[in-house]
This record gives C-alpha cells, structure tokens and sequence, in this order.
C-alpha cells in the first residue's frame, strides 16, 4: 500500500477494530445469556449490535468515498425492498460488490438482519468474520459432500427469523458468456428448495460500472476516491419458480444468460434503462461514525493518562506494533473484500450446449 493511502487505513482501521471489539463484545454478551432463553430477542439485539459495525463500512462508501449507487428497479420492487425475505443473487463486477449490496440494504432498512453464504475461512477474520458469525451467515467449504448438510441445515435455522432478512447468494462459476459467469446451481437449488414456504421472493441483481467511473476497489475507498455503481433490481416470486430441481437449475442459468445480454445492453447505452430510484445518502451512518470516534477518542486519552504509556521507549514500542497490527488486518480485509470479478469469455459458447453442459460437469466439485 503507498503511504499516503496506509495515512488514512491505519486510523480508520484503529477506529474500525477498536469499535468492532466492542460490538463483538457485546454480541458475545447476548449470544451467552439471551439467546439460550429467547433466539429471537437475541436475533432483534444483535441485528441492532451488528448495524453499529456495518454502519462504519457504509459510510466509507456514502461520506467519505462519496460513491454513487444508482438503482434501476420499478416502484413496486422498491417499496417492498427491506419489507420481506429475500433470496438475493448478483453478478461479481468489483472488489466492493459485497458493499453495494449493504448500501442498499441500509437504505432498504434491513442491514443487521442482511447475510450471505461465505467462504468458511470468512468467520475467522476479526472483527468482521466474528460478527458475521454471530449474526448466523453460512459458511460453507466449497466441497458439495461437506457442504450439503451445513447448507441446508442454516436455512431451515432461518425459517423463523422475526425480521426481513436478505441472504445473498453469490453462484457464477463457469466463464461462458461475455459479462457474468455460468452458476454453480446446486447451492441455488437447495436454497429454492429450503425458502419456498418462508421466503416470497428472489432479488435479481446485476452490477455494472458506467463508462466514465473507474471500478471501486478498497483502496480508493480509504483514499476518499468516487466512483459511480449501477444496480440493476429485477423481482421474481418465488411461487412462479419450476418445482423440479433440474428445471430451478436450468431457471437460474436462463436469468445469468439474461444478464449477460443485460449487460451488453447497458455496455452499449451506460445505463440500464429502467425506473431510477432515489436512494438517497441518509445521515445515520456519518453520526454512528462520529459518535465512535468520539467515544473512543475519549477512552484513549483517559486510558493514555491512566498508563503513560507514551512516556516511555516501551511504551512506544507497543503502540507502534499494535498500529503495524492494524495495518495488516486492513491489508487483510482489503483482500478479503477482492472478489472473483466476472470477465469476458475465454471459451467459445459453442462449446457449452443449451447453456449448461460444462457448468453441470463443473458442479460435481464445488458447489
């Protein structure tokens, strides 16, 4: 990382682990002694604890990156967005698509209560994995025979969440068409199979990055450094999905060809065309912000006072390897957040028959 940028990640990263501490401190409280008598008091708490942390990150994208998310979705979808469960799949088009998507469940008024099936290597992560992972995201293998009985063991644990939930679920697989990549649907299948009787609808979102914006990575978040995302929202019911699993495989690869040729559209136009939604940039992240650095500006300087810590060679010495700490978590975040970007085909799509031959055979080793 350059200085300049490292000038600006390591305070934000000390505000940003210092803070998810204590969030995690407090989910621990609760998972220990409330969720035992009550998991959906616990789930209302946590989905409160859970926001103080995401907040941070929402920010970084609205007030200090000042990157903006235009929504393309029609009016009926917009209202009812944060107001039911939701199966959300999307295609990968930056290192922040995780991000845009927590954009827009904050302003949908869902983000403590948003999840995604994760690497199981995420969970591990601090600060953030442990957040995920008490705010039950799903982590999976990557190997279909261990990952099965985990995947729809934490989809049934959903069936009585007592508030709108999102549950992302990140499919593409094979690179065939231009813009997205084939999905692994075995996943896909088993999340339909699993939510059909609790979840009413799916959120299919395409990502695109207009022409005149540079893509937004991590890095030019912390720089402070705007960009321009465009979503595309299309809502389908999940009652008027196929009932056999061969034909809701097939269904999930029909909407990937048809965000191919959405994005080819959108490559041609810089935009897609439909209803743009106002999203506004609402203030309750840039006060969550404020009001944590506040506090642990605060608690600094009482605690600097109290130990002297600063007064010594020692001293110093443990302040400046807890920052170079920090600065390898937010080295670490920063690639945790570099996704599998969708690319231009590399194989004829003649050699994928119907569209799905080769992702099938794909699928056997991964989900």
């Amino acid at each position: 990382m350059a200085i300049a940028a490292v000038a600006v990640i390591v305070p934000l990263g000390v505000l940003f682990f210092l803070s998810g501490l204590v969030v995690n401190l407090i989910q621990a409280v609760c998972f220990v002694l409330i969720r035992p008598l009550s998991k959906n008091t616990y789930r209302r708490i946590n989905r409160a604890v859970a926001e103080l942390l995401w907040l941070e990150l929402v920010w970084l994208v609205d007030w200090w990156a000042r990157v903006k998310i235009q929504l393309y979705t029609d009016s009926e979808s917009f209202k009812l967005m944060g107001q039911e469960h939701a199966l959300v799949i999307c295609n990968h088009k930056s290192d922040i698509d995780w991000l845009v998507g927590w954009v827009l469940a904050q302003r949908s008024g869902c983000l403590g209560s948003s999840l995604a099936v994760m690497k199981k290597s995420s969970k591990l992560l601090p600060v953030i994995g442990w957040s995920m992972w008490f705010s039950e995201y799903l982590f999976l293998e990557r190997n279909w025979a261990k990952d099965e009985s985990t995947l729809k063991a934490g989809l049934q644990r959903l069936r009585d969440f007592p508030l709108p939930f999102w549950l992302a679920l990140f499919v593409e697989g094979l690179p065939v068409p231009r813009n997205v990549l084939i999905p692994r649907t075995k996943g896909f299948v088993t999340a339909v199979s699993h939510m059909r009787t609790f979840v009413p609808a799916i959120y299919d979102v395409t990502v695109a990055i207009p022409k005149t914006s540079p893509a937004p990575t991590m890095i030019r978040l912390f720089r402070g450094q705007p960009s321009v995302v465009h979503v595309h929202l299309k809502r389908h019911l999940m009652k008027d999905l196929p009932e056999t699993d061969d034909d809701v495989a097939q269904w999930c690869r029909d909407v990937f060809v048809a965000k191919d040729k959405l994005l080819d559209k959108h490559a041609a136009e810089d935009s897609f065309g439909e209803q743009l939604q106002d999203t506004g940039r609402p203030v309750k992240s840039l006060l969550v912000v404020v009001s944590w650095a506040i506090l642990l500006i605060l608690g600094a300087l009482k605690f600097f006072q109290w130990s002297s810590l600063l007064s010594s060679w020692k001293g110093l010495s443990i302040s400046a390897f807890a920052l170079a700490i920090v600065t390898v978590l937010m080295q670490i975040l920063i690639q945790f957040s570099q996704s599998e970007r969708s690319t231009p085909a590399k194989v004829s799509p003649a050699k994928l028959k119907d569209g799905g031959e080769t992702s099938g055979t794909r699928e056997d080793k991964s989900q």
